[in-house]
């Protein structure tokens, strides 16, 4: 006798949630980078002080520049009306903040965990793939960069230098600083040979912020210089700042955020693609 039509069947698919039959498993997949943050975080929980040491530099520069010259320099034209040196340049203190937090951790960091600590030859033995590791570490860098925001937008409310309720705001929008460089760090990173490569970074990053409009208006620039510096990205993210710190929203804010958010979403691209060269010859 043939046995029972039950035994014979094959079982029944799963079932599938409404998300899973929705949004693609690719996409779904991606929730596997919050265990690479995780992994992050549990190895620099006993390694705080050189997460937060990177806060130190912009406030020092606030304190030292921003207070001691603004005694000197007194009132700047910023956004259409006069504001004390102080109050223009923090925001773009904090842009720059946000820009380093992001920036060291998606580039030196990665570069030890990828050519000496070996890391992600390990983590790609479990089932996170690479566009996971990209996203993993991203995501990283942008709570680092954003501890940075929080604790310098305290400072700035604390030294009465926030002119606009926009400013709850400006937490998001340095998040959104971080994110741009860190994609753009972590895909840089990949192409990196040795901790010489680094010098490009600094070469990079240190006429980002001393020519972004950090310490004085666009308008003290030649006009070639300032069609330069307008296309610049820390520049995006210091006027981006300083238009909600200060309260002069416009059309132009959401120009700023479209730049950061597409140079944001193209970084982690390259990354990805570059990593799965490296990791998966």
């Amino acid at each position: 006798m043939g046995a029972p039509p039950d035994v014979l069947a094959p079982p029944p698919p799963p079932s599938r949630g409404l998300i899973s039959r929705v949004v693609p498993p690719s996409v779904l997949g991606r929730r596997r980078a919050l265990l690479l943050i995780e992994r992050d975080l549990m190895v620099y929980r006993r390694q705080w002080m050189i997460v937060i040491s990177g806060l130190f530099e912009p406030l020092f520069y606030l304190l030292s520049i921003g207070v001691g010259i603004g005694k000197l320099v007194g009132n700047v034209h910023g956004g259409g009306e006069s504001v004390s040196y102080e109050a223009f340049v923090a925001p773009a203190l904090m842009a720059s903040s946000a820009m380093n937090g992001a920036i060291y951790e998606s580039t030196m960091n990665v570069f030890f965990k990828l050519k000496y600590a070996k890391v992600y030859e390990a983590v790609l033995a479990t089932p996170v793939s690479v566009a996971d590791v990209a996203l993993g570490e991203v995501g990283y860098a942008l709570l680092r960069g954003a501890a940075y925001a929080v604790v310098f937008l305290f400072v700035m409310v604390a030294m009465g230098l926030v002119a606009s309720w926009w400013a709850v705001f400006a937490v998001p929008a340095a998040i959104l600083i971080g994110f741009a460089f860190a994609g753009t760090g972590l895909a840089a990173t990949s192409f990196m040979k040795s901790w010489q490569d680094f010098d490009l970074v600094q070469l990079a990053i240190l006429p980002l912020f001393l020519f972004s409009a950090t310490f004085y208006p666009l308008s003290t620039y030649p006009p070639g210089i300032r069609l330069l510096v307008r296309v610049t990205p820390l520049y995006q993210g210091v006027a981006l700042l300083r238009s909600l710190t200060l309260g002069h929203v416009g059309p132009a804010t959401l120009g700023h955020v479209a730049y950061l958010a597409v140079m944001g979403a193209v970084g982690p691209r390259i990354a990805t693609r570059r990593l799965g060269r490296l990791l998966q010859p």
